[in-house]
């Protein structure tokens, strides 16, 4: 595992098309962060439904990493996932060099990359 020891060069790499809005991610990263009600280093949001003119519908769950998160910095010094990637349910999150990560961005659409 890469450590992320240069600001800006790792990353989230979210795939949302398949997020099912279980909120593990929240969670675990809430008990890693030790964070107050109210307060999150990842948050999921809800975007739709909405009726594309083509007459499909579009629902989706994208989780968006916040200010706080700081890509569990501890975590990922020790060679372990950032807390959200390692409880996924869904296994939609990847943390990586931002390179990495771009190009496996290339093998789909739906997909969001955040880095810090």
């Amino acid at each position: 595992m890469s450590k992320n020891n240069e600001k800006g060069r790792y990353g989230l790499l979210i795939d949302y098309e398949y997020c099912t809005n279980c909120h593990s991610c929240e969670v675990a990263c809430k008990k890693e962060l030790d964070l107050q009600v109210g307060q999150y280093g990842i948050k999921v949001v809800e975007e739709g439904p909405r009726q594309n003119p083509d007459g499909s519908w579009e629902w989706n769950y994208i989780p968006v990493p916040t200010s706080l998160c700081d890509l569990c910095s501890k975590r990922v010094e020790e060679g372990r996932k950032p807390t959200c990637v390692h409880h996924c349910q869904s296994n939609v999150m990847y943390y990586g060099t931002i390179e990495e990560l771009a190009k496996k961005m290339e093998e789909k659409p739906k997909m969001v990359l955040f880095s810090k």
